[in-house]
C-alpha cells in the first residue's frame, strides 16, 4: 500500500490511555455498532428534532417561517461543508483525538447559540456548529465503513436517530413555551457530552472490512456519482416536509401538541425500518430492497395531502420514518463499498448533508404564502427520481462477487 493510501489508526495512543479502552471490544459487535452510531449522530443530532426547531424557532423567538428555515438549511449546508473536509482527512489524523476535540467546539457552539435571538446571528452561529457537526459525521462514517458489513452499522445509527429523535419531537416542543430555545440547544450538548463518555471504548479500525475484488483501491465514479446523487435526491424530498411538517400539521388544522406526539411516535416506528435492514442486510441485495423502499416512501409522501384527517396524518408520518430508516443505510452502504479506506463513506456524508440542507431551504421559499400541495408534490417525484439514480450502481454492486 502506497504511503498516500494509509489510514490513521492512533498509533500514538497507548494502551494505557484512557482513549484506548475499547482495545478489548469486538470491532463488529453490536455494541461497537452503536457507539458508532452515536459518533456519527452527536454532529448532526439537530436534524432528527427539526420539526422541534423550525417550530422553536417561530414560537419562542418570533422567527417567521423562511427565517426558521434558513437557520436550519444553514445549520446542514455548514455540515455539508465539514463533510466535505471530512472527505480530505480521514486518511491523514488521528480519528480519535480529532472527534474528542470536535465534541468539545460543538458543545460551546451550542452553548452560544442559546443566548443568540437574531435570524442573521443565529444562521452564522448555526453555519459554523454545522461545519464542525460536518467534518465530526464525515469522520464517523469513515470508520462506520471500515466495519464488516457496513450496511449494519448503518441501520443501527438509524435506529439510534429515529429513537432518540422521536424522544425529542414528543418531549422539546411542549417546553419551548415555557424554557425558550435553551431547551432545542441543551439536548444537543447532553447529546454531545454522552458521546464524548463513550469515545474512549470505540475499538481501532484501520482499513474496510469488506474488500471487493478486482482492484481494490479503484474507485468507480460513475456508478458512485448516480449514488452519490440517489442520496442527495432522497435527503432532499424527506428534509424538506419534515421540517416543516409541524407548520403542515397546524395548516392541516391539527393542535401542536398532538402533532408532536403523531411525529415522535412516528420516529420511533421508523425503528423498525433500521431493525430490518440490521436483520436482512444484503441477503437479498441493495436493488430490490432500495427500489421497493424508496417507491413507499413516494405513495406515504403523497397520503399527506389528506392530512387534516388525523389517521391519515398517522399513517403517512409512520410510513415514511419506516421508509426513511429502511432505505438511507442502504444508499449509504453504496457509497461505503466503492473504497477501502472511508473517503467515499465521508463523501456520501457530504452528499446527504447537501440534501437535508437543501431540501428546507427549498421548502422555506415555496411554503412562505401558500399551501403545502405543491411541495408534497415535487417531494414525491424527486423521490421516484431518487430511485432511478440508486437502480444502476445497488444492481452493479449486487453482481459483484466479494471476498470473505
Amino acid at each position: 500500500m502506497q504511503p498516500s493510501q494509509s489510514v490513521p489508526i492512533d498509533n500514538d495512543v497507548s494502551n494505557n490511555s484512557w482513549l484506548s479502552w475499547g482495545n478489548n471490544v469486538d470491532r463488529n459487535g453490536m455494541l461497537a455498532r452503536t457507539m458508532l452510531a452515536f459518533l456519527a449522530t452527536a454532529g448532526l443530532f439537530y436534524v432528527n428534532i427539526m420539526p422541534a426547531l423550525v417550530s422553536g424557532l417561530i414560537e419562542a423567538l418570533g422567527f417567521n417561517k423562511e427565517d426558521a428555515g434558513l437557520v436550519a438549511a444553514f445549520n446542514v449546508y455548514g455540515a455539508a461543508l465539514g463533510a466535505f473536509a471530512a472527505v480530505f482527512i480521514v486518511k491523514i489524523w488521528s480519528w480519535r483525538k480529532t472527534s474528542v476535540v470536535l465534541l468539545f467546539a460543538l458543545i460551546v457552539a451550542d452553548l452560544i447559540s442559546i443566548f443568540i435571538a437574531e435570524p442573521l446571528l443565529l444562521m452564522v452561529m448555526r453555519f459554523l456548529h454545522g461545519a464542525i457537526g460536518g467534518l465530526l459525521v464525515g469522520v464517523g462514517f469513515s470508520i462506520i465503513a471500515r466495519t464488516k458489513e457496513a450496511d449494519k452499522t448503518f441501520g443501527i445509527l438509524l435506529l439510534v436517530q429515529f429513537g432518540l429523535g422521536g424522544v425529542g419531537v414528543i418531549f422539546i416542543p411542549p417546553l419551548v413555551p415555557e424554557f425558550g430555545t435553551a431547551v432545542l440547544f441543551s439536548s444537543l450538548i447532553a447529546f454531545s457530552l454522552i458521546t464524548l463518555c463513550m469515545l474512549p471504548f470505540i475499538p481501532q479500525y484501520d482499513k474496510n472490512a469488506n474488500p471487493v475484488k478486482g482492484k481494490p483501491q479503484s474507485i468507480r465514479k460513475l456508478p458512485l456519482s448516480a449514488a452519490l446523487l440517489a442520496l442527495f435526491l432522497f435527503q432532499a424530498a424527506n428534509m424538506g416536509l419534515y421540517a416543516f411538517i409541524i407548520e403542515l400539521g397546524k395548516v392541516a388544522g391539527l393542535e401542536t401538541e398532538l402533532i408532536s406526539t403523531i411525529i415522535g411516535v412516528s420516529a420511533w416506528f421508523g425503528i423498525l425500518g433500521s431493525l430490518l435492514v440490521v436483520w436482512l442486510s444484503t441477503r437479498v441485495g441493495r436493488g430490490l430492497p432500495l427500489t421497493i423502499g424508496i417507491i413507499f416512501t413516494a405513495i406515504s409522501t403523497l397520503g399527506l395531502h389528506y392530512a387534516e384527517q388525523e389517521w391519515a396524518f398517522w399513517l403517512a408520518n409512520i410510513n415514511i420514518a419506516i421508509a426513511w430508516a429502511f432505505v438511507i443505510p442502504y444508499i449509504l452502504g453504496l457509497c461505503a463499498e466503492f473504497d477501502q479506506q472511508g473517503q467515499m463513506a465521508a463523501l456520501g456524508g457530504f452528499a446527504s448533508k447537501m440534501g437535508l440542507a437543501s431540501g428546507p431551504l427549498v421548502a422555506a421559499l415555496m411554503v412562505t404564502g401558500f399551501s403545502y400541495t405543491v411541495l408534497i408534490n415535487i417531494a414525491a417525484l424527486v423521490l421516484v427520481l431518487s430511485m432511478i439514480a440508486a437502480w444502476w450502481p445497488s444492481r452493479l454492486l449486487d453482481k459483484t462477487p466479494k471476498i470473505r
